[in-house]
């Protein structure tokens, strides 16, 4: 009868791959639990906006302000108490449309505090807040131009900002018509805004929202308008990591919360009703009926 050989090794070799596995799982782990990090570092990275105004951009003495900021701060403070820590230091990372998803992924940014999009699509990669601002997007031109419609792009050059949905959605749009236009991206949204004021590009389309904005910083505010049909209603949210239910669940609270107490309105009205820094402009963007619903019916679900 041949002799049986010993499990001991076998067993001790198979309990030192799960062992080689399970740092490995544990690091995920704490990858994507953002108040773990907070906890650990003492404190947390906001991603923001140069040039979205009244959301997130730079005041005078170049430090991130807006509303999106301001949401941010409130959740920071929700974070103290319950960590039970006196103090979270606040680091700031800019971010574009091209490279705030993947700044948000890899842990460089803990909550995205800007103007983005809640989509259906990005959800896959990240996760997002109740929105914040429900708004229409469509297009800034010179007052002058003419054009007042999809139709008179017709020929005509068309800047968007790298990263937004905006000439996808356009396309879509134009479903039909067989519309030729030629598009120009800008780095930002300011820079977007320089091609049509230089006239490089005729139009510029984005959320009406933030194209008053760059109309209210502009030199000659009366020298532009936004016009022509809605291409479509979106939302905008705070994004941050996914498969993160703590920390998820600690962000739809203060932003809920903010909407069920009046104080998000309040908000609302310092940012995009009063003046505001550095020039002390008014956008001048009155509360609409969409933003209204997402405050009365907090909603992360996305388009």
């Amino acid at each position: 009868m041949p002799k049986l050989r010993p499990l001991f090794p076998f067993v001790a070799a198979l309990a030192a791959v799960f062992a080689a596995f399970m740092p490995l799982t544990a690091a995920q782990a704490q990858e994507n639990d953002t108040l773990a990090k907070i906890k650990a570092s003492g404190s947390i990275t906001f991603g923001y906006r140069e040039s979205s105004f009244g959301f997130s951009y730079l005041d005078g003495n170049l430090k991130p302000v807006g509303y999106s900021i301001e949401i941010c701060n409130r959740i920071v403070e929700a974070a103290k108490a319950e960590l039970k820590m006196p103090a979270i230091e606040i680091k700031y990372q800019a971010v574009t449309s091209a490279n705030r998803i993947p700044l948000v992924q890899n842990g460089t940014v803990d909550i995205e505090c800007g103007s983005t999009t809640n989509l259906v699509e990005r959800q896959k990669l990240v996760a997002f807040s109740p929105d914040i601002f429900r708004y229409n997007v469509r297009m800034l031109v010179k007052a002058d131009s003419g054009i007042r419609s999809i139709a008179d792009l017709q020929g005509k050059t068309v800047a968007t900002t790298s990263g937004t949905t905006s000439f996808r959605l356009l396309r879509e749009a134009d479903r039909g018509r067989n519309l030729e236009v030629n598009s120009l991206a800008g780095k930002d949204h300011s820079d977007s805004f320089l091609l049509v004021e230089s006239g490089r590009a005729q139009a510029f389309v984005l959320d009406d929202i933030l194209l008053a904005g760059q109309i209210a910083n502009a030199r000659n505010p009366k020298d532009f308008i936004i016009t022509g049909e809605s291409l479509r209603t979106e939302n905008q949210s705070l994004m941050f990591r996914k498969d993160d239910p703590a920390f998820k669940a600690l962000v739809d609270r203060v932003v809920s919360g903010m909407m069920k107490s009046g104080e998000m309105e309040k908000l609302y009205a310092k940012w995009f009703m009063s003046p505001i820094p550095p020039k002390g402009i008014n956008i001048n963007y009155p509360l609409n009926a969409e933003t209204k619903d997402a405050f009365a019916n907090p909603s992360s679900k996305g388009i």
